[in-house]
């Protein structure tokens, strides 16, 4: 549409009063009855959609989308998240690997892209998105390791060590990514900054951490945990709750399970309010 307009433009001369008038008039009259206006296209209108209609059917449109010829791919490709074009510790182990003769080859390549015509491009980007499209709907959101992670999160600890094992046995690096992903009542001490722990102890009854605290002292991976919090809530609450344990007497395996996986349910919904950072393996 640009080139014919600058063809007419070039065609023509002289335009009298009666003609420019004419035209001004019919204009304004096309404007006058318009009711709405959209951008036009159907990748104007996915975006206008998103989230109000299927992921099948945005893939579809996206597909009818890619073959049109108005539509310019890099627009969506450069849009993209870098991890979802190539993941961050997937190009630094490819970039490791690459032997220095074919690195040198690839940016020499890159030094001979200026002439490239427009309408290859085009088709580059567009067999890119059309590989994005091609990929499958997922039905869950999150991927194997997190939703294995949350089920054992609230498992019972003999559950969970007896399902880790059996992982371990099948898929050992699996198994490994599940461990990670897995925060229980005994990670509280590594995860939780000091600090975080009366924001915790606040939200949680206290004849909860009296039920949590006196099961986990019979356990040696979880007694640390019980000196964890004590040490780090006010003086007055810590001593109320040791009067409290002492007099609890035992605890039921079941009501202590409980108890610590309040805890724990406690902490990730600070955890998703920003109200505390847990610290990771990398900090």
């Amino acid at each position: 549409m640009q080139a014919a307009l600058t063809e007419q433009i070039g065609q023509m001369r002289l335009i009298d009063r009666t003609t420019l008038s004419a035209v001004v008039e019919e204009f304004l009259a096309e404007l006058e009855e318009v009711g709405l206006a959209f951008s036009g296209g159907i990748d104007a209108a996915l975006e206008m959609m998103d989230g109000h209609i299927s992921t099948t059917a945005a893939n579809r449109l996206r597909r009818l989308a890619g073959a049109s010829a108005k539509m310019d791919p890099w627009d969506r490709l450069t849009a993209l998240p870098a991890e979802r074009l190539l993941p961050v510790a997937k190009a630094a182990e490819i970039l490791g690997k690459l032997p220095g003769e074919k690195a040198r080859r690839v940016a020499y390549a890159v030094s001979m892209t200026g002439a490239v015509d427009p309408e290859t491009v085009r088709r580059i980007g567009l067999s890119l998105s059309a590989q994005l499209d091609a990929q499958p709907a997922r039905a869950f959101d999150a991927g194997p390791v997190e939703r294995v992670g949350a089920i054992l999160n609230v498992s019972t600890a003999a559950t969970r060590d007896d399902v880790l094992q059996g992982l371990e046995v099948e898929d050992a690096d699996f198994a490994e990514q599940v461990r990670k992903a897995i925060f229980t009542f005994n990670h509280i001490p590594a995860r939780i900054a000091a600090r975080d722990i009366p924001k915790i102890v606040r939200l949680v009854e206290q004849p909860v951490l009296v039920t949590a605290f006196t099961a986990a002292l019979t356990r040696p991976t979880t007694a640390p945990v019980v000196e964890f919090f004590l040490s780090n809530m006010s003086q007055r609450l810590a001593q109320g709750v040791r009067e409290e344990m002492e007099a609890r007497g035992k605890v039921k395996e079941k009501d202590g399970e409980d108890a610590m996986s309040a805890i724990v349910t406690t902490v990730r919904q600070l955890e998703g309010a920003g109200e505390l950072v847990m610290i990771r393996d990398e900090d």
